[in-house]
Formats: structure tokens, C-alpha cells, sequence
């Protein structure tokens, strides 16, 4: 289980400046407790009386979500949008994009959208104001966890986040592993030990042996890092 230092009361005003720095909280949240969110989330979608015609999950990050909102909420019309706004590892890009855009009719739909998280809102702001395009009945969102550090506000979610951190989802847990790893490496080669207190001290990452193995050797095979004499640095 990750855990992650007690810090300050983070306002969205102030996220930019924070994300630049080489440290912050990370949690990692289960399998679990994931199904937990979007169940609850379906909860509150059913029991506001909003009546979806299709679901559009905001990918990636919202895949797993929707098709369980799909399940609970027996809708079988689900599609997805690709928008690209955050890296691996929570790096940002300068903004959201449209990469894989609607590839069908939602005109007079009652549309609901659904992610992972809110983090600026950026993403969730891109989205509907590119499927407002499409002219649809209603759009309405919905989310796993919203931070208040969203400008973005969804109709639903299932977790209130107040005191930012950099959450990390299951179906993205060796990606994003692997971004905090190649946050650690430099030119100067390390031990994997080093590595995992780096991870814990920087990050509130507590990864075990077997994954760092696992995320080391993808990493040296794509020849992103270098192996030496049992330690690892950057290519």
C-alpha cells in the first residue's frame, strides 16, 4: 500500500507552481477500492433521476470506469474520445487535446461522460465543449474522485480529494511506476535500493523488488536505461 506525507492545503491556483517541484504525494488506489468509486458513482447518476442514452468514456483514463457505470446502470451504448492532456507520472502537457475525436451521430442524446479524476478540469473542459459541437440533448459528467483543485466542476462524483495529490489508478500502475522510476535515474548509474528509497522519500512510493525488477528490465530492453554492474542509469 503507497502512502503519502501529510502537506498543505493545495487551491488549484497553486497547482502549476507545485507540480514543478521534483517531490509530491502519491497514492495509489486498489482494484477495490476502484470499483467501489464507480459503483457509488453509478449510484448517484441512478438515483438523480438522469436517464443516459450513451456513455462516453474520456480515454484513458476513463475506460474501466465506464463500462462498470454501463454495467450498474444497464446502458449498452458506450464509445470513447481520446484527449490527451496529462503524461505518465503526472506530467502535463500545455494543454488538452482532442487525439482520437467522436466517430458517431450523438445529436438530441442525453450524453453522460465519465473519467477518472478532475485534476485542473482542463480535460473535462476540452471534452464538452468539443461535444457541445455535436448538439446533443444534455451532457452530463461524472467521476471517479474530483479534486478542488479542478477549475472544472463534474454533475457527479463518487470522491471528494482536498488536499492535492498525484493519484495513481490500477489499470495505469506500471506506467506510471515506471515514469516516477525515470524520474529517479540520471546519468549517474544507481542500485535498485536506491531507487526504492528515492521513490519512498520523493514520492511516498513503496514499490517491491519484483515490479522494479520488472519495470527496469522493459526499461533497459527499450534502451531508455543501462545496466552496469547492477545499477541503473539513464541512456
Amino acid at each position: 500500500m503507497l502512502q503519502w506525507p501529510a502537506e498543505g492545503f493545495f487551491r488549484w491556483q497553486q497547482l502549476d507552481s507545485y507540480m514543478d517541484h521534483d517531490s509530491f504525494p502519491v497514492e495509489l488506489i486498489s482494484w477495490k477500492k476502484s470499483y467501489h468509486l464507480a459503483k457509488k458513482l453509478s449510484e448517484l447518476i441512478r438515483t438523480s433521476g438522469y436517464q443516459p442514452e450513451i456513455v462516453i468514456a474520456i480515454g484513458r483514463g476513463g475506460y474501466v470506469p465506464a463500462r462498470v457505470v454501463c454495467d450498474y446502470l444497464l446502458i449498452d451504448r458506450l464509445t470513447s474520445i481520446k484527449i490527451e492532456h496529462w503524461g505518465v507520472a503526472a506530467e502535463i502537457k500545455d494543454q488538452a487535446i482532442i487525439r482520437y475525436p467522436l466517430a458517431i451521430d450523438i445529436r438530441d442524446y442525453k450524453v453522460l461522460v465519465i473519467d477518472d479524476v478532475t485534476d485542473t478540469g482542463e480535460t473535462l473542459q476540452a471534452c464538452t465543449g468539443y461535444l457541445e459541437e455535436f448538439k446533443p440533448g444534455e451532457i452530463r459528467t461524472g467521476v471517479l474522485q474530483h479534486k478542488i483543485s479542478s477549475s472544472f466542476t463534474p454533475d457527479y462524483f463518487a470522491d471528494l480529494v482536498r488536499q492535492w495529490h498525484w493519484i495513481v489508478y490500477p489499470w495505469a500502475i506500471f506506467e506510471d511506476m515506471t515514469g516516477f522510476c525515470e524520474k529517479i535515474l540520471t546519468r549517474d548509474a544507481i542500485s535498485p535500493k536506491k531507487i526504492i528509497n528515492s521513490l519512498e522519500s520523493r514520492f511516498g512510493i513503496t514499490i517491491d523488488e519484483i515490479m522494479l525488477d520488472e519495470i527496469l528490465q522493459v526499461l533497459v530492453e527499450m534502451g531508455r536505461v543501462i545496466k552496469e554492474n547492477g545499477c541503473y542509469r539513464t541512456s
